[in-house]
This record gives C-alpha cells, structure tokens and sequence, in this order.
C-alpha cells in the first residue's frame, strides 16, 4: 500500500514539474523568441519541483515556492552580476550555499526548498557575463515558478493528517485507557507510536523554531510517554483495591478528553490547575498515611502502583500546559516548573536566535552539512571557472545533487551517478548525430522525455535518473542553440568533475557522517545529565522546609537536542555505513528522558521526609543515586572509547531502597524506587548493547525514533 502511494506521488510529481516546465519554455522560446527565459523557465520547476524535496500539501509547496520566489530573484541577479569574476562568485558560492544548507535549522520546507534556491544562483554565476538578459532571466524564472505553483494546486497529493489531529487522536485514546483500563496495551503503544516524527509527513512535523511548534513536539512527547505509562500500569499484575490511584486516573482521562476536543474544535476545556490539584491532593493523601504509621500504609505493590499513576499523571498535566501554548501561542495558566516549559514567555526572535546560535557549533550535524556543502559548492565554482568548462554549472549542479553525510553513500551515488551519465551521454550523442538540427523533433521530444525522466528516474535509481536527465538537456539545449555530440562529451566531463569534488569534501569533511558526531553528542547528553540523579535524590531527601528548588536542567535538555539531531541524521545514513555499530541510541535517548523529567517533577511532587522515611532508608536511596551516576559515567566513557571507572556495585540491586513488603517504606522512598529503578534497567539496556556478550550478535536497532515512550521504559 505504502508502495502503491508512492509511486502515486512520483508518477503526479512528474507531471506537474513536466507541465509546468513545458507551459513556459515552449511559449516563451517558439512564441516571445527569449531563449534565455525559456532555459530558466524550463529550469525553474525542475529546481523547485524536482531538486527540492518541498513538503506538505499541494497548496502547502504552492505557498512555499510562492514565498521563496523573491529569495530566488535576489540570488539570481546575484549570480548575474558576480559572474564576471571568478574569486567573486566563489565568495558568493561560498556564502549563499552554506546559509541556505544551515536553513536546515528552521525546519522541513526551508530545508526543502533549499537546493532549488542554490541552483538559481548557480546558474547565473557561470560566464557569459550578460548583465543585459537579467531581466529576461528574471522574468522566466517568474514564469517558471508560478506554473509550478500552479500546478501543484490544479494537481495536488493527498492531503495527510495534521500533528493536530493525530495529538487528538492520541490522547483520545488515552482517555479510554486511564477511564476503563480496557485498552490493550498493544494498542496504547500502538497510538504512541504514530506520534513519532519519523513517522509524520515533514510537512506535518512541529518543527519549527516558534513556541507552537515547540509546545505541539513537547505534547506530542508527552502524550507517547502517556500512553507507554498507561501500557506499562495495564501490565502490572492486579493489586489490593487503591480507590485513590482510580480517582486520579479518573481526572486524567478527562484532561486527555478535554484537550483532544481543544485540538479537534478549538473549545477551550476547563483551567489547567484542576488536574496539579489532584496530584497534590493524591500526594498528600499518602503523606497523611505515612505519618500515621506502617499500619496505615498500603501495601508496598499498591505504593508502587500508585507512584506510577502519578507519573503518568504528571505526562498528561504537561501534555494539556503544551496543548494550552500551542493553540493559544502562550500559557493562559502558569506553565511550571519553568525550566520544562521554558520558552513559553520568550518572543519569537529570541526562540530563533536560540535555535541557530545553538546549532552554530562544530558538534551540530546540521552545521557540518552546511559547511560541508557550501565547501564543496565553492570548490567546483573554483575549478569550474578556473578550467573555463562549458556548462560549467553541472559541475556544481553534481556537487549538489550527489553529496551524501557520509563518504561511503557518496562514493556508491558518485558511482552510480557515472555510470547513468556514460550511458545517457552515449544515447545523447547518438541523437544529436542522427538528427541533426531538427529542431521540430527536438520540440517534440522535450515533454514526453521529460516526463518519462521525472517519473522513472526516482523508481528506478540514481543511475537511471542520471541517464534521463542528460537525455532532457540534449534535447532542451538542442532547441536553444546548434549542439553536436560534444554536448553529451561537455555533460560528462563536469559531471565527473562534480563527482570527483564532492568525493574529495566528503573524505576531508567529517567522512563518517553522524557516526562519529552521535558518539560525542551521547557522550555529551549521558555527562551533563549524570550528576542530576544525585541532585534530585538529595533534593528529595532534604529535610529542611521551604520550597525545593529542582536540579539545573537546561544544559541537559541543549544536549538533549544536538544528540537527537544526530541520530535523526544517523538513522537516515545508510545501513552500510552504520554497519558494526550496535550500541542501543534510543535506549540512550529514553533514559536521558527519564533522568531530565524526573529532575523536573519528583522535586515538585515529592513528599516530605517523615518517619516513615527511616535513615537507612534515606541513605540507601542515596546510596544508589550516586551508583546510577557512576554507571552512567562509565556508560559515557564507552562511548568515546575511553577508559572506563570502575564498575559500582550492582545497581540493579542497590535500587530497591525499601525493606521488605512487611516493612512498609515511605511513598518517598517507593517515588524514588520506581524513578531509579526504571533508570537502572534502561542502563543495563544500553550497557548490553555496548558490551555483547561474546558468540552473541550484536543486538538490533530499534526502528523507533528517539523520545519517550517506547516499549522498553517500564518506569517513570
């Protein structure tokens, strides 16, 4: 099925980029007689249509292609005027291809619409200097651009779901599963799993820099964490009636109703407070118990129930303060703590200010691709100028399309791409000598090959694409201007020249892709969030009075945020280049989750030391946080190859900070139980995926994307 659509969407791709290329080349070339605003509204569509992967709807692209019309005037005419000298339009190239890859940071479709943007550039900064066709160059690209945006709305894709709308459906779902417990847990995964960005068309993904796409990508977090939470409770072996625990789950699923409503209509569901009130009521309930005595206390199974009921209350009470944001553009309710909503009060220049100087270090993938790119870009500008090639842009043009994030993938497509361009400079040539100056037959030829090209070429690889297109720039260029077979000679040698380039920035310019990056980044991640167990344990365990102060969370949450980037980027590499590397990331990712959560809430809603709370039990507690944070330590050093501390003692048994079942604790020390216990199995996970045990494999990588909520986190 998912097959079947794709081919669907290629097959309408390739007649809306054909159709509009052919609507303006013809007219303008045979009608106006501007052979130069025919080239570039020809070539117009194909950058923005074909070179650009442009997300979204078919009104979607249609806007985006109409907003980034300006950006390709201004660089076109860029392009006209430092195309008389070399070492000026190198500069230029240098510029404009590293700032339009860094777009990469704003989100899909600036992203997406980035390569049409470089080509626009790239055609007119190669030689003739002709500042005196700038407005017929500017003109056809006009034309070519609108008849693109044209068509993508006269022949749309198929709409797909907003983020909005599977939120909704989400917490639909997890209304059901906190109201009856009914829902197979299966299923509750099953909703998580759809939230998955991975998973969701670009267009759809909440990605941007803003605090509505910031607040949908924390409830849609939250929401997966829910219902993992929800999935893990209803595989929980039955337990003593907990009424309590039921009220609480009760208040949940209406929280999760009245937010999915606010999703779907826009019809605002009681104040946000209700659900915080609850959960402090429910906490000091058990406080209460606590101080009367261990005969008060329920069973330490029904303890544990309920702290994970907390947990999973506290989910959804961050789920509806980011549903609150995202559709109100602020908080209408004070969103605490602070530091987990942290960019609800700041404007939106400071939360894109934050996102690109954030990305503008070394260890960001996004900056190395762009200097990766922009590098490259300039060098062929370089060699192109400086060995006056003919056609010298398809050396750039190469560049741009055949890069990969690693120097492996862009060895096979250079490969591949060589091969395609050999035979369909071979077939080319054959049709130039055969036809002559026939340019009637040329004309004929233009759209049915064209079209054949950009619907086969995806479907059938790199190397067909390649052959297809040489055969569509034979038979275009052989209309604007007498062409013979040394066309199809001049196509091959820049290609090869392209390739050669690209090969060489890929083997000096971080060559492993995200490989080596998401080792640093996790290291990075698993450092700054180690010492936060300890932090969060003697915050919890601190008898004194006043309000406690939570851990210092933010590093965490930037390092958070560069390692997800970079393993978005290594699950996107090739296979073959993540080959031999079996260490469990997502695993990783989830117990960096679950230290930075539980740093957030547990200081909030943590009871007070009591009686109950017995010394030894507070130094046990204690005691395995800072075994936790010398495992984590430990996990990081392996990371990086680096020498590892001496292993502490068995954390999976120093967890259990209670006594024994007939030795109630206090529900301070089960929160602290349950929070850390979960942690240490999720180390263990990773740990395992570092070190295989010998004659064993080693394990297989999760096809999940990073965040909560997965399979596999069975705590808090």
């Amino acid at each position: 099925m998912t097959a079947a659509r794709d081919r669907a969407t290629i097959r309408r791709r390739a007649v809306r980029v054909a159709a509009a290329a052919s609507a303006g080349f013809y007219p303008l070339l045979y009608g106006a007689g501007l052979p130069v605003a025919a080239l570039y509204a020809l070539f117009a569509p194909i950058a923005m249509g074909l070179l650009s992967a442009v997300p979204g709807s078919g009104r979607q692209r249609a806007s985006t292609m109409l907003r980034a019309l300006p950006p390709a005037l201004v660089l076109a005419t860029l392009g006209t005027f430092l195309a008389a000298n070399t070492p000026a339009a190198v500069g230029g190239m240098l510029l404009i291809g590293f700032l339009l890859a860094f777009a990469a940071v704003a989100g899909p479709r600036p992203a997406g619409i980035a390569p049409g943007l470089q080509l626009f550039y790239i055609l007119a900064c190669f030689p003739p200097y002709a500042p005196g066709t700038l407005v017929e160059r500017l003109a056809g690209l006009t034309a070519g651009a609108l008849l693109l945006a044209a068509c993508e709305v006269l022949l749309p894709d198929p709409a797909a779901p907003s983020y909005r709308a599977r939120l909704a459906d989400a917490l639909t779902v997890a209304a059901r599963g906190a109201a009856t417990g009914g829902v197979p847990p299966g299923r509750l995964r099953a909703a998580g799993a759809k939230l998955r960005l991975t998973d969701v068309p670009p267009a759809e993904r909440p990605a941007g820099a803003g605090r509505t796409d910031r607040a949908l990508e924390q409830a849609g977090r939250s929401a997966r964490r829910l219902l993992d939470q929800l999935a893990t409770l209803a595989e929980a072996p039955p337990t003593p009636s907990d009424p309590e625990s039921a009220m609480l789950l009760d208040r949940v699923a209406r929280r999760c109703t009245g937010s999915a409503r606010f999703l779907r209509t826009g019809t605002a569901p009681p104040p946000a407070g209700a659900l915080e009130e609850a959960m402090r009521a429910f906490q000091a309930d058990r406080a209460r118990a606590a101080g009367k005595g261990r005969d008060a206390l329920p069973a330490v199974d029904v303890q544990r129930r309920q702290s994970r009921v907390l947990a999973l209350a506290e989910s959804a009470r961050t789920v509806e303060i980011a549903v609150d944001i995202a559709l109100h553009g602020r908080p209408t309710e004070p969103a605490f703590p602070p530091e987990q909503f942290w960019y609800a009060g700041l404007s939106t220049p400071r939360l894109w200010a934050r996102r690109v100087v954030g990305n503008a270090t070394f260890r960001s993938v996004l900056f190395q691709n762009a200097l990766r790119t922009a590098l490259g870009l300039a060098a062929a500008r370089a060699v192109a100028g400086s060995l006056d090639l003919a056609h010298g842009f398809w050396v750039l043009l190469a560049v741009l399309t055949l890069g990969r994030t690693t120097a492996g993938a862009t060895w096979r497509a250079v490969r591949r791409a060589v091969a395609g361009n050999a035979v369909g400079a071979l077939v080319a040539g054959a049709l130039v000598i055969g036809l002559g100056r026939h340019t009637d037959v040329y004309a004929a030829l233009l759209a049915p090959v064209m079209l054949l090209a950009f619907a086969l070429g995806p479907l059938l690889g790199l190397a067909y694409a390649q052959a297809l297109f040489t055969l569509v720039v034979a038979t275009a260029f052989a209309q604007i201007a007498p062409v013979t077979w040394r066309l199809s000679e001049a196509r091959m040698i820049d290609v090869v020249t392209g390739s050669v380039i690209g090969l060489a920035c890929g083997l000096l310019a971080w060559p492993a892709g995200a490989r080596r990056e998401v080792h640093r980044a996790m290291w990075g991640l698993l450092r700054s969030c180690a010492p936060l167990v300890p932090a969060t344990a003697r915050t919890l365990l601190a008898p004194s009075g006043g309000s406690r102060a939570a851990p210092v969370t933010l590093p965490g949450i930037h390092r958070l945020r560069l390692a997800e980037a970079a393993y978005a980027q290594y699950r996107a590499e090739s296979p073959a280049d993540r080959e031999g590397d079996s260490a469990d990331w997502h695993a990783l990712l989830i117990a960096a989750h679950h230290v930075l959560l539980g740093a957030q809430w547990l200081p909030r809603f943590g009871l007070r030391p009591t009686p109950g709370a017995r010394d030894t039990s507070a130094a046990r507690a204690l005691g395995t946080a800072a075994a936790l944070e010398a495992e984590t330590d430990r996990i990081a050093s392996l990371l990086l190859a680096e020498p590892p501390g001496p292993a502490p003692a068995a954390v999976s048994d120093t967890t259990r900070a209670t006594g024994p079942d007939d030795d109630p604790p206090a529900p301070l020390s089960v929160d602290l139980e349950v929070w850390m216990t979960s942690l240490a199995r999720q180390l263990a996970r990773v740990e395992a995926s570092l070190t295989p045990a010998p004659g064993n494999g080693p394990p297989r990588e999760p096809t999940s994307g990073p965040g909560p909520g997965k399979p596999g986190d069975r705590g808090r």
